[in-house]
C-alpha cells in the first residue's frame, strides 16, 4: 500500500517549528520512541509531544506509521530498477500506467520523470521469473509501454525513504 498523506492538507502551509522538526527526526529513526524520552530529548513535556504528534499525523506531515522490513529475512529478494518509456503521453494513458504501477505490490517506488524516460520504478521480486511475468502483465498486456530497460541491484547499498530533516525551512 502506498504511503499517502492521511489528509488533503497543503502541506506547503504547515507551519512547523524547531521542537516539531526535533520531534520529526526522532521519530522518523524510530517511530516506537516514548513520547517521555522525546520529551526529554526536545525539552518538552510528554503531553505537549502527544499532541504535537497527533497534529503532524492528522495533518499528514508523518504520512505513515510503518515497520521497515528487511528483504534478505523474507528469503531470496531481487531489487530491480525499470526505465519505462511511454508510447503516447495523453493524460488518460499516463493516469492509467500510475494506476496499474500504483497497484501492484512488487513495485516499491514509482516516479514519474521528466527526461528520456517518464518513468523509474523501484521493484522488489523474488526472483527473475517473478519479474519477467510483471513485465508481461505490466507492460506488454496493458499496453502504451514503448520501452523499458531493466537494472538489476547487484548490492543494497544504502535503502531509505528518510526525509532529510533541517531546523530550518
Amino acid at each position: 500500500m502506498p504511503i499517502k498523506p492521511r489528509t488533503p492538507t497543503n502541506l506547503r502551509d504547515v507551519e512547523l517549528d524547531a521542537f516539531d522538526l526535533q520531534i520529526l527526526a526522532i521519530v522518523q529513526r524510530n517511530n516506537q520512541t516514548p513520547h517521555r524520552e522525546i520529551g526529554l530529548e526536545v525539552n518538552l513535556s510528554v503531553p505537549s509531544v502527544a499532541r504535537r504528534l497527533q497534529r503532524l499525523r492528522s495533518v499528514g506531515v508523518i504520512a505513515a506509521d510503518r515497520s521497515v522490513l528487511n528483504p534478505d529475512a523474507l528469503g531470496s529478494r531481487v531489487t530491480i530498477i525499470t526505465h519505462v518509456s511511454a508510447e503516447s503521453e495523453a493524460i488518460e494513458l499516463l493516469d492509467a500506467m500510475k494506476a496499474r504501477f500504483d497497484a501492484c505490490e512488487q513495485i516499491q517506488q514509482c516516479y514519474y520523470v521528466t527526461g528520456d524516460v517518464d518513468f523509474i520504478l523501484i521493484f522488489c521480486t523474488r526472483d527473475m521469473a517473478e519479474y519477467t511475468a510483471l513485465t508481461r502483465s505490466l507492460f506488454f498486456a496493458e499496453g502504451n509501454v514503448r520501452s523499458f530497460r531493466t537494472f538489476v541491484a547487484m548490492e543494497r547499498v544504502k535503502a531509505t525513504l528518510d526525509v532529510p530533516v533541517g531546523l530550518t525551512r
